[in-house]
């Protein structure tokens, strides 16, 4: 089964996606399941994780209710305040949807660099491990460093980072990307996605851009640890779906067969799908 582990809908009208404003003309509109799923059925994506982009509870349940309509949306990575004294109630109320496998605090946009290394976070990580639930790790490469204490204080808590921290490829990736994301892959229970990568590129980026830090993942990861996703619709600011979905098969052509499956979908499955498979 492919999945694409990483997609997003929203709709601007609904008035809490703080960064969505209409000089970003591309995004400033509806993207929504019937938008998507041509581009699915082209490249034979058979089921999606829909991730967050605003940092609300009401997104969450707006997102819950397209899973429930859209059969393709395997799965939810949600959004819940980490830093509420309730933090441990919210979440689980959250889990008690059965499609709902994660959560994102969008720590690229945090004011605090700091933040994600907060002991003060604790309560949030203990109640994700309990409704075994994915922490999605949304990050830029300065924050990579701080996402080891929590690895450290919580090895049970399951992983992904996002679009590999965002390596500054239009710039030349800093040689603290590649040794931060090696030392959270020494980590064995994290993961990594293999997304986001190309609106860090240059614009006329090619395959062969990408290579650097595709191979580095592969390296330190390994395919049994790494996510394909799109990141659509934000993808659409550097390239189409069926060019991205074109260039992943490049990227990964020297893989075996089974390598590629598990990168493609079988790790997804094995990361977000079990609470989907369980009853809650």
């Amino acid at each position: 089964m492919i999945i694409d582990a990483h997609q997003h809908f929203w709709k601007p009208s609904r008035g809490d996606y703080g960064w969505l404003t209409p000089e970003l003309e591309t995004l400033y509109r509806d993207f929504l399941p019937s938008d998507l799923k041509p581009l699915l059925d082209q490249c034979g994506v058979e089921k999606t994780i829909l991730v967050q982009a605003a940092p609300t509870e009401e997104e969450t349940h707006f997102m819950l209710g397209l899973a429930e309509e859209n059969e393709f949306i395997a799965g939810v990575v949600g959004w819940t305040d980490f830093e509420s004294k309730e933090v441990g109630s919210s979440i689980a109320a959250l889990a008690e949807h059965k499609l709902l496998v994660g959560l994102r605090p969008m720590v690229q946009d945090l004011p605090d660099d700091d933040w994600l290394a907060s002991p003060g976070l604790a309560p949030a990580f203990s109640a994700m491990i309990q409704h075994r639930l994915v922490f999605d790790a949304l990050l830029l490469p300065k924050h990579i460093r701080r996402l080891l204490p929590v690895l450290e204080r919580h090895p049970e808590l399951s992983v992904v980072v996002d679009h590999a921290a965002k390596p500054t490829l239009k710039n030349g990736v800093s040689r603290e990307w590649f040794d931060d994301i090696a030392a959270v892959a020494k980590h064995p229970d994290v993961c990594c996605k293999l997304s986001g990568l190309v609106t860090e590129a240059r614009p006329e980026w090619t395959a062969g851009d990408l290579v650097p830090v595709v191979d580095h993942l592969l390296q330190t990861f390994g395919p049994e640890r790494l996510i394909w996703g799109s990141d659509w619709p934000v993808l659409t600011l550097a390239g189409s779906y069926s060019q991205w979905w074109d260039t992943v098969q490049t990227l990964l052509s020297s893989l075996s067969d089974s390598d590629r499956d598990a990168i493609l979908g079988g790790n997804a499955e094995r990361l977000y799908l079990k609470r989907t498979k369980e009853s809650v």
